[in-house]
């Protein structure tokens, strides 16, 4: 893979369990900054929801810095991210893959909240996302990269291997 561009403003994109904190902690750590998580701006500690403007008024002050990493998928504000973003890396991770990965992240947290201020909810609504994931998130999430996500370098993996070579090259690129 060669990257185009230097690597300055991450968005991270994926199912639950794909891996978008972990990637993200990694690439934020090279750039010498810090990572976003936007669960842990959306839902206050007892998941109340902040107002669809408010949402996209932090998103649109946080994009306006010089160097970030944003991790979380919220497609109805996903075009802010893409239009400030260098480098998007969309996780598109089989489901099987990602129910592996919040079963780890269950049993490295045992519930509760973990040290980035996200809240561990793990419910038969959230398995069912993340097995339907594929078939109903992931075109909508291709459609708004194709449509508002000209000005950066898309980087898509399809395991964690190809996503881990990712994270690799672009926290080289990023020192």
């Amino acid at each position: 893979m060669s990257l185009n561009e230097p690597v300055k403003r991450v968005a991270i994109i994926g199912c639950g369990g794909s891996g978008k904190t972990t990637i993200g902690r990694r690439i934020a750590a090279a750039l010498g900054t810090t990572i976003t998580h936007l669960d842990a701006v959306y839902y206050d500690d007892e998941w109340n929801k902040l107002s669809q403007d408010k949402f996209a008024q932090i998103q649109h002050e946080l994009v306006a810095a010089d160097r970030w990493v944003i991790d979380g998928n919220y497609a109805g504000t996903l075009p802010i991210r893409l239009h400030r973003a260098t480098h998007v890396i969309f996780l598109d991770l089989p489901a099987t893959t990602c129910l592996w990965g919040i079963a780890q992240r269950r049993w490295r947290y045992r519930g509760g909240q973990h040290d980035n201020g996200v809240y561990d909810t793990i419910n038969w609504g959230f398995i069912k996302y993340i097995w339907g994931y594929r078939k109903t998130m992931a075109p909508r999430v291709r459609t708004l990269l194709a449509e508002h996500g000209n000005d950066a370098q898309i980087l898509i993996a399809t395991s964690r291997r190809a996503a881990n070579r990712l994270t690799d090259e672009l926290e080289r690129a990023a020192r």
